[in-house]
């Protein structure tokens, strides 16, 4: 079984001022902590300014080396909101599928998913996923695309076992 490294990227001005805790990103550390196939090797907390979002997404994937960042915040329509822009300035591909998943099992929930503007995709070999910046919110959407991620990310390190073969 592989093991892949993830990284936690927080958006978050008031988050980044000591103003709020950040609870959505402390879920995900301990949700990925406590699985067999993953391990959380970097978690940051930054303010929603859209190139140091860039900068890090590209220095997690080009330096670190990171399989699956997820990133926790600013996929809203208020005028800060840039994740996606940020995350769309270093992908090489997109993976609509995920985001798609991500909003039907929100939309399920509540109406107001609509209103979701995150984005998944693919830098070299690595799974950067958007997820809103609410504890709640992050959980239910990554809940919806998790079973589906190790063998996403196997495929993408270039793992040559067909689809109908992995569980």
């Amino acid at each position: 079984m592989s093991v892949y490294s993830v990284g936690i990227l927080t958006l978050s001005d008031k988050g980044a001022r000591g103003e709020r805790e950040d609870t959505s990103g402390a879920m995900l550390q301990e949700l990925f902590g406590g699985l067999d196939e993953y391990r959380v090797v970097r978690y940051l907390l930054i303010p929603d300014d859209q190139e140091r979002i860039a900068a890090t997404l590209t220095q997690w994937v080009d330096v670190e080396g990171i399989d699956l960042i997820v990133t926790t915040g600013g996929t809203g329509v208020s005028p800060k909101d840039l994740t996606p822009e940020a995350t769309r300035m270093v992908i090489e591909r997109e993976v609509p599928g995920i985001a798609e998943a991500m909003r039907m099992a929100s939309l399920e929930k509540t109406v107001q998913a609509v209103w979701s503007r995150g984005v998944a995709g693919i830098r070299k070999q690595s799974l950067i996923i958007n997820l809103p910046g609410s504890e709640k919110a992050a959980r239910e959407n990554i809940e919806a695309v998790l079973p589906a991620l190790a063998h996403g990310l196997y495929k993408l390190k270039g793992g040559r076992a067909d689809c109908g073969e992995l569980v």
